[in-house]
């Protein structure tokens, strides 16, 4: 017994390309939301992006704050870690 294929028509699949785009939301769970797998969504997205000049949307405001809140938070971790990796070897040694 043999399986159809189902079809989509070309604007279901903009419209849940445009869905990824915009909301940013992960691949799988809009893929599961409409009852399509993740990897057919990921090629539609492929296709969308090459057709439609894959330009991404641009940050608001609000979210350049958080990229770059998260930027430097990575950076004083970054300071952080590298500091007690120091502190570690120096700790380390005065055991001995």
């Amino acid at each position: 017994m043999t399986a159809s294929r189902r079809r989509f028509s070309q604007e279901f699949k903009d419209e849940l390309c445009q869905e990824v785009i915009s909301t940013s939301k992960p691949i799988r769970e809009v893929a599961e939301a409409y009852g399509v797998g993740p990897e057919t969504l990921r090629n539609w997205l492929v296709k969308y992006r090459d057709t439609h000049g894959g330009a991404e949307t641009e940050l608001t405001v609000s979210e350049r704050a958080r990229l770059k809140e998260l930027e430097r938070e990575n950076q004083e971790l970054r300071a952080e870690t590298a500091f007690l990796k120091k502190a570690t070897a120096y700790f380390a040694r005065e055991q001995r």
